[in-house]
């Protein structure tokens, strides 16, 4: 059992010491020499499940860095998929058609990432959609369905899916999970409810300003103050008879390792908190991107002037990679034009005056190869509730971010720590009662 109270730093090292720190080994791409084609051809692999046949036939008609070809292919595949899924409708085979739908929606996505950014391209708008409709198609003919809901928030709706453990109505735990910068509700489903769903918990998911359909659609850009987003999120979930309201607790994935223990800090309803990875503030994970910068600028940051932001500006416009991250992606995303608005945006997002306030019990992770996690351990050390620091090493195959790799391994830490966290748990009806 993991001690609820102060709990210690779980390591799960391997056998020899030299493991730590060690830098993750440089592994073969499959698809594509271009590491930004490549990430985006691995995701609906090692995230959504797919199969690497039909990954790697669309693959293998695409140019490298080549934008146009990369949508066409993708959404040729995704119409193909859809319709075998629609054959199968037809003629009553639901599960069939249920898998063939999720893996649709998936490559629908798959088909807008590197179209991401401002001004918005029409085609995105349009593969989201798809993606949207077929996984709703594949929703429906789940057991039991999966419920799309809109959340009321600040005068329009947050889009959502409530996922029941079962079909018994009875009040359950619930998990609500908070994604990051560029994945959807669609995406999330995939990831979370295979490992969420039989441990007997609900599952709620939604997406806040700055993600999915609030971005794409509405126009919301983020908000460092997230506490103010899951609060309506939070009282969606109470006006359900099928979940326990002693039992609700958030789960942030990528810049949901933010996210999720910042609503913590204000949001005194959740019952536990797991943050994968920890993420300390954005301007830390800026400075682990700009590393090869003196040290003297860094520590200016991000308070620098053109003189030094122009030239890294230029080299990150000329870094496909990088371009996406923070040009296409990261100034849509946070409603920004320029690399000095971007940095001084992400001073606001710092967990440093709120930590103190959070008092659900806390799960972080630390993955070995991905920096952006490397100052959970500043969020483990300022913590003053029940918490734990789970670490991910390159040698058991979980060291990237999010442990995307190896989730199964993830899983298994944060929900039976989870499952002991919720279970050790005495409702304030029976505190006051004392029994």
């Amino acid at each position: 059992m993991h001690p609820l109270r102060g709990g210690p730093i779980i390591s799960y090292e391997p056998a020899t010491p030299e493991h730590e720190g060690r830098s993750a080994e440089v592994s073969r791409n499959i698809f594509f020499d271009d590491p930004l084609f490549e990430g985006f051809a691995l995701r609906p692999l090692i995230i959504d499940g797919c199969p690497l046949g039909e990954i790697s036939a669309t693959t293998s008609l695409i140019e490298e860095g080549d934008r146009d070809g990369w949508y066409r292919q993708w959404t040729a595949t995704a119409e193909r998929v859809a319709g075998y899924a629609d054959e199968s409708v037809h003629a009553g085979h639901t599960i069939s058609a249920r898998d063939a739908y999720l893996r649709a929606s998936s490559y629908y996505r798959a088909a807008y990432k590197p179209l991401y950014g401002l001004p918005v391209d029409p085609r995105l708008v349009e593969a989201f959609d798809k993606e949207t409709d077929t996984f709703q198609k594949a929703a429906a003919l789940m057991t039991p369905p999966v419920e799309p809901v809109e959340i009321p928030y600040e005068g329009t709706t947050l889009p959502g899916y409530f996922c029941q453990a079962d079909d018994t109505g009875r009040p359950r735990p619930t998990l609500i999970v908070t994604n990051g910068y560029d994945s959807t509700i669609n995406e999330l489903y995939l990831d979370s409810a295979a490992a969420v769903l039989p441990r007997g918990y609900n599952l709620l998911l939604y997406d806040g300003p700055g993600q999915g359909r609030v971005l794409i659609k509405q126009g919301l850009v983020m908000r460092p103050d997230w506490e103010n987003v899951v609060k309506p999120v939070v009282d969606y979930a109470l006006t359900r008879p099928d979940v326990d309201p002693e039992k609700i607790a958030i789960m942030g994935i990528s810049l949901g390792g933010y996210l999720a223990p910042r609503a913590a800090s204000g949001e005194h309803r959740l019952a536990a908190c797991i943050a994968d990875p920890g993420l300390w503030d954005m301007i830390e994970a800026a400075k682990a991107r700009f590393s090869a910068l003196p040290k003297e600028v860094l520590e200016k940051f991000p308070d620098v002037g053109p003189e030094v932001l122009g030239p890294i500006e230029e080299h990150i416009r000329a870094t496909p990679a990088l371009r996406w991250n923070i040009i296409q992606r990261g100034f849509w995303v946070q409603g920004v034009d320029s690399l000095s608005e971007y940095l001084h945006v992400a001073e606001d997002y710092s967990l440093k005056e709120v930590v103190g306030q959070t008092r659900c019990p806390t799960l972080l992770t630390w993955a070995e190869s991905d920096p952006l996690s490397w100052n959970a351990t500043r969020i483990y050390e300022e913590l003053s509730c029940p918490k734990e620091l789970v670490r991910f090493y390159d040698a058991e195959g979980a060291g990237d971010h999010c442990e995307a790799k190896a989730r199964p391994l993830f899983h298994q830490r944060a929900f039976d720590w989870l499952d002991e966290t919720l279970a050790a748990q005495v409702p304030e009806v029976d505190k006051a009662s004392g029994r």
